[in-house]
């Protein structure tokens, strides 16, 4: 018998927006919510440095320079006091597009009496509004990276005599300090913070003025848009200013580089706090649903699993470039920003958990000095100590070998140890038992090491103030680029509010 039905399957839709086609309802909508609310105020500055441009090299006339002026400062001072908002109607299809259309209403004529883009394409607006943006938000991640390098290396040198054992393979090694592993830290984060000013350098050159990838025959001044906009310079290539992928790709390198340093690093953390050499601190953990006695520092996880998803957004930002052609395209350009301004905003929030954490590092109980001993960490140091006294180096890792096997280095004798350079066919002097057991028993002494970087307590507090200085520095640097950057912004304000309202040009 058949059972079938004559009912249809039902379709499922393929939009939620009636008035919208299937691509602007699955993508451009989409876009245009992710993208709006972090470029449009960058191509509102532009768009004033654009106007004043071309109105001071006569290709506009004052009267109408002066009515966009007006109209984008006010639309400006919507947009800085949180009013504001960002609705995909489906009236225009991008952020571009849609400031034309806020510019037009606010100035009171129709879009296409507008000239705010005489000279001026999407695509070099496009690629100068990302740097705008992301040239912030890099100094901000850039002063966190400073400021968590300053803490470590203050740290380090509080806990430069915090004797621990050193680990390599996930095997005890040799005694080191809390101290001088964070002192190496700070060094880790002095080089990103470093790295990070590079890519300023190259990510504050202004595409605008390029177009859209072959200038224009008008007599613009790319190079005073440039400057109003807070650029360091200009394009040298127009081409490159629009297809250019670099800085992207550095940029990606190096927020991927931060949060891997700090997830390595989260690591030693969580075994330190589980050996019970520092404090778990209440603030950065979570409870146990059904263990009233654990204190979980889940913090610590969460910062590894947040790298691993920079390390994503890295890779499908060199995924996008690379599938591109060198040319303007949107996978190298439009695609790959919602990658660099979710890593940024990730590096921030992992930045700042990491220099909380490192605020708050406190001792609880250190290993003893039998335990580090117990570890075999010391038996470096015996030979070491044996070559120091002419023993060849072979030689003295056999005799060390000979100890070891017979016994943990806490239980070494002198008749012991003797007997190991008899055996080994060396004179037992008093001398070198004496050092054999002391350099064996005795982890301290690795705090009197002078060599330049090493775990010695003086060469970890030298190494943590050199870190401090250089953290200054770099600090100074950053927060003059910010500054640069605000006051260049104030500027282009005063100056487009006074050509708009007292004919001041």
């Amino acid at each position: 018998m058949n059972t079938s039905t004559n009912q249809s399957l039902l379709r499922p839709e393929l939009r939620d927006h009636e008035n919208l086609s299937v691509y602007w309802d699955n993508h451009l909508r989409d876009a245009f919510d992710e993208a709006a609310p972090h470029i449009y105020p960058a191509m509102v500055e532009a768009s004033l440095a654009h106007v004043l441009m071309l109105t001071r090299q006569g290709i506009l006339p004052r009267t109408r320079g002066e009515l966009l002026l007006k109209g984008l400062l006010a639309l400006w001072a919507r947009t800085e006091a949180g009013e504001q908002t960002y609705v995909f109607d489906g009236s225009v299809e991008d952020p571009y597009y849609f400031l034309e259309q806020q510019l037009a209403i606010e100035c009171g004529i129709q879009t296409s009496e507008l000239d705010v883009q005489l000279a001026r394409s999407r695509n070099d607006l496009d690629a100068g509004v990302f740097r705008m943006v992301l040239r912030r938000q890099l100094l901000e991640q850039t002063a966190l990276v400073v400021q968590a390098a300053t803490d470590a290396a203050a740290q380090a040198a509080a806990n430069a005599d915090s004797l621990i054992i050193g680990f390599t393979h996930r095997r005890p090694a040799q005694p080191t300090t809390i101290g001088h592993v964070l002192a190496g830290l700070a060094e880790a984060f002095l080089s990103q913070a470093k790295d990070m000013l590079s890519i300023y350098e190259e990510l504050n050159v202004s595409p605008l003025g390029s177009a859209a990838f072959t200038g224009t025959d008008l007599p613009i001044d790319s190079a005073m848009v440039g400057q109003l906009t807070g650029f360091d310079s200009s394009f040298t290539s127009s081409y490159e200013a629009v297809a250019g992928a670099e800085h992207f790709m550095r940029l990606a390198a190096v927020q991927a580089r931060i949060t891997a340093t700090g997830a390595r690093f989260s690591r030693v953390l969580l075994e330190w706090m589980t050996f019970k050499w520092i404090e778990t601190p209440t603030a950065y953990t979570q409870g146990s649903s059904i263990m009233p006695q654990k204190k979980n520092p889940v913090v610590l996880e969460h910062m590894v699993s947040m790298a691993g998803v920079t390390a994503a957004d890295m890779a499908a930002t060199y995924a996008n470039i690379g599938s591109a052609w060198y040319e303007d395209s949107n996978n190298a350009t439009t695609d790959v920003q919602k990658h660099l301004w979710r890593a940024g905003e990730r590096v921030v929030r992992f930045m700042r958990m990491m220099d909380g954490i490192l605020l708050d590092l406190r001792v609880l109980q250190l290993p003893d000095y039998a335990e580090i001993v117990a570890s075999g960490a010391t038996t470096t140091a015996v030979a070491e100590a044996l070559a120091a006294l002419g023993v060849p180096w072979r030689g003295a890792h056999d005799i060390v070998g000979r100890l070891v096997r017979a016994d943990a280095p806490a239980d070494w004798t002198v008749d012991g140890v003797a007997k190991a350079f008899t055996d080994a066919g060396l004179e037992a002097t008093e001398e070198l038992v004496t050092t054999t057991l002391n350099a064996g028993q005795q982890p301290a002494l690795i705090l009197s090491r002078t060599q330049t970087g090493s775990p010695g307590a003086d060469a970890v507090r030298h190494n943590a103030a050199q870190s401090q200085d250089r953290a200054e520095r770099l600090g100074l640097e950053v927060q003059r680029r910010m500054n640069a950057i605000d006051e260049i912004r104030a500027s282009l304000l005063r100056t487009a509010s006074d050509a708009a309202e007292r004919g001041r040009w």
